[in-house]
């Protein structure tokens, strides 16, 4: 049987309702590869040795990134898309829930999105809005028309990579998330999906080079060994050509950045909480970690080695007891939201008055709203609607 394979480029033409854009943006080459091109000064002896050396690279890179825009979407990620419409429209939450668990649907998703005329053109960070712009329906016809790759079923093409790369992926996606709920980091439907694809880059790699990452990585053991040991052998690494691949892909900056500066030096913000659940990921599929790297990237997204401890600990348990993320728009304003938080917690009239620098008949008003916003009769039922649909 031959290795199916999504086909981006195919998607793309059946999907005509979304009218692409009739002229396809020239390419330029990608920076990684510009760079590897780069020709020595004329008074270097080596410089004609080196120029052919680092165009084989660009070539090489070249052709992995045309490669990969047949990357394959897994059989059983396409089958629970089509069993989500069997029995008529599913909730959006689902729809989306399915695409962030697949890396080939997600790309897919997030480039036809990105590339829809409005508002949202070029913006679209995250499945919860791909989605949106695109419709459940749209969701459902690109994984119909999908190619996918059967880990049973497999030739010499493919051979094991997409399920291997889907376990280590939505393993930090998985701690990504539980990272984000501790701090309780806001972004977090852009999170699942620059955690899911952050090392897109070494899919490129395993094209590019057949000894990759056996013979690059070598006796590397960690992470940082890993990443260290492709910048002396090859001149760059993954996460930098993840980053090329997500533009040319026509991915958001932020989501681009995120994937390209997850192993950087001087790493902050969500690149830094993608590089933490990178390494809580590889430790909680049994793989080799640095206590102190893990301690030290922690402490650099503010989580405390307490809270590190229970995050390690809790990561290979069910998640289900964890707050649901907002998919529907919430009807109340941000004031009422913070009303609500506070009376979900017990607090009296008087106490979230005091907190929030309001009038305890303010408060009141506030609450009197939003039970009108969610069809709620008291404060119970308000905070079970809010909470069940992740909006406190």
């Amino acid at each position: 049987m031959n290795v199916v394979c999504l086909p981006i480029t195919l998607v793309e033409a059946a999907m005509s309702s979304l009218d692409p854009p009739s002229e396809t943006p020239r390419r330029t080459s990608p920076p990684v590869v510009a760079s590897l091109a780069a020709v020595n000064t004329p008074t270097d002896p080596y410089a004609s040795r080196e120029r052919h050396h680092n165009e084989g690279h660009g070539r090489r890179l070249t052709a992995a990134f045309e490669a990969l825009e047949a990357f394959p979407m897994l059989a059983e990620s396409r089958n629970r898309v089509m069993r989500l419409f069997e029995t008529g429209e599913p909730s959006t939450a689902d729809v989306v829930s399915a695409v962030e668990a697949d890396v080939a649907l997600a790309v897919t998703v997030l480039r036809l999105a990105n590339r829809v005329d409005g508002r949202m053109r070029g913006r679209v960070e995250s499945a919860v809005k791909g989605v949106e712009v695109l419709s459940p329906r749209t969701v459902h016809s690109i994984a119909s028309k999908a190619r996918t790759f059967d880990f049973f079923e497999r030739t010499a093409v493919w051979q094991g990579v997409p399920e291997r790369f889907r376990l280590h992926a939505v393993a930090t996606q998985r701690a990504a998330d539980r990272i984000a709920r501790e701090l309780g980091y806001e972004a977090r439907d852009r999170l699942m999906v620059t955690s899911l694809l952050h090392d897109i880059g070494k899919l490129v790699l395993v094209h590019a080079y057949p000894g990759y990452p056996r013979q690059i990585h070598a006796d590397a053991r960690t992470p940082e060994e890993r990443i260290q040991s492709e910048r002396r052998e090859l001149g760059v690494d993954h996460a930098l050509v993840g980053g090329v691949l997500a533009r040319r892909w026509g991915l958001p900056k932020a989501v681009a950045s995120v994937i390209e500066r997850h192993h950087a030096a001087d790493v902050e913000g969500e690149a830094a909480v993608v590089r933490l659940a990178d390494m809580l990921a590889h430790y909680t599929l049994g793989g080799a970690v640095s206590p102190s790297e893990l301690l030290t990237v922690a402490r650099q997204v503010g989580v405390a080695p307490s809270e590190l401890r229970t995050v390690m600990y809790d990561l290979p348990l069910p998640t289900s007891g964890g707050r649901r993320r907002q998919i529907d728009p919430s009807p109340m304003s941000t004031r009422e939201v913070e009303v609500l938080r506070r009376l979900a917690r017990g607090m009296v009239y008087k106490q979230i008055a005091s907190e929030l620098g309001l009038s305890t008949s303010t408060v009141r008003t506030h609450l009197h709203n939003l039970y009108g916003k969610l069809g709620a009769m008291d404060r119970a039922q308000a905070v079970l609607i809010a909470t069940e649909r992740g909006w406190i």
